[in-house]
């Protein structure tokens, strides 16, 4: 693992310059450029205000006025699109890169920081977008807003331990590809994103112990929302599966490399 490190540490430059060039390819030809990275999930987010402010405004708890319904979905769906954008682009990780990974002295290390990165630029800029938004409407931020880097590595890493088994399970058996945006879908309305937990009925709410997401989008909107100190316990479990996931996908890629460079 430290080996991998090394390897692709001393790749930095080309990671650095691929989320670059990665950056200005997306948006190569739209006039508007990178504003669409801010436009789509601020828009896909005020559909959902839009429909279902009148229903779900009322039942949060320590929160008011016009815009409050917006505030709590808005911080719930940063962290999701953080955590989903990573797995569905390491979903296609090596089928997409064939090219490089039969090259030996490349460090497959390489293709999932790039992945990272470039989520991670995309998120903080929404971050710095959706904060200026919410001091506009007089949701001004609060000191608890120093928890967010942990609340990102931990997004991070547990959606790169996902999406690294996933996309080695997937060279092998392509179905993966097709079925996970399903799965990604069905795990967005089994977090508490664009309802609180507390429409949940009191017997179920344990099943959402389950998903690690919950506790991070509720570490989110505790930050963002609320302004309190997140459970900082559940998002260090979070972190800790993550890091666990990831030694599993570099064990599992080092077993399969031979068989994955045949199979593409």
């Amino acid at each position: 693992m430290i080996q991998r490190l090394r390897f692709a540490w001393a790749y930095r430059d080309f990671v650095m310059s691929s989320i670059l060039n990665e950056q200005r390819i997306r948006f190569a030809g739209s006039k508007l450029g990178g504003v669409w990275m801010l436009l789509h999930p601020l828009l896909e987010v005020s559909m959902y205000a839009l429909i279902l402010s009148s229903l779900m405004a009322s039942r949060l708890k320590g929160l008011s006025g016009p815009f409050s319904y917006a505030i709590y979905l808005t911080a719930g769906s940063m962290a999701w699109s953080l955590f989903s954008e990573i797995i569905n682009r390491c979903l296609s990780v090596f089928t997409a890169n064939a090219h490089l990974l039969k090259k030996i002295s490349f460090p497959a290390m390489c293709l999932p920081l790039i992945i990272s990165g470039s989520a991670l630029v995309s998120n903080l800029l929404l971050l710095a977008a959706v904060t200026a938004i919410f001091g506009l409407v007089g949701h001004l931020p609060s000191l608890q807003m120093l928890f967010v880097p942990l609340l990102i590595v931990a997004t991070l890493t547990l959606a790169l331990g996902i999406g690294l088994i996933l996309g080695t399970l997937n060279v092998f058996m392509r179905d993966i590809g097709q079925i996970m945006p399903v799965v990604l879908q069905f795990a967005f309305w089994f977090t508490p994103i664009v309802y609180p937990i507390d429409v949940i009925p009191q017997p179920y709410r344990w099943i959402y112990q389950f998903n690690p997401m919950f506790q991070i989008v509720s570490a989110y909107q505790d930050v963002l929302v609320f302004h309190r100190m997140p459970a900082l316990s559940g998002v260090l479990v979070v972190l800790l599966v993550g890091i666990v996931l990831i030694t599993l996908a570099v064990l599992l890629y080092s077993r399969a490399k031979p068989e994955i460079v045949d199979m593409l």
